[in-house]
């Protein structure tokens, strides 16, 4: 499993999440498997998006989609800043049992 870490600044959460929404299509089409959003708790003006896919090209092919998006404003009104990506693979999970 291969992890797209996204983080960078936002103007309005609403906003994000609702354009983030609208992008669900483009998630399905680069066989995104899951995704997880978080906000820090000491700054409502900014995220971080977690998203799992099956490997490293996947990933890239993605990134590459969303890089595209993030130049049309109209798509990503409340995006401030460039984001941040980095490709993870996951080399050690435990839980609490």
């Amino acid at each position: 499993m291969t992890t797209v870490h996204i983080e960078h600044p936002i103007s309005d959460f609403a906003t994000w999440k609702a354009a983030f929404d609208r992008a669900a299509s483009i998630r399905a089409e680069y066989r995104v498997r899951a995704f997880e959003v978080f906000r820090p708790v000491d700054d409502p003006g900014y995220v971080v998006v977690r998203l799992e896919l099956d490997n490293t090209d996947d990933a890239n092919a993605f990134i590459g989609r969303l890089r595209q998006l993030w130049t049309n404003r109209d798509a990503t009104p409340a995006l401030r800043g460039t984001p941040q990506v980095r490709v993870l693979d996951r080399v050690d999970r435990s839980t609490s049992t």
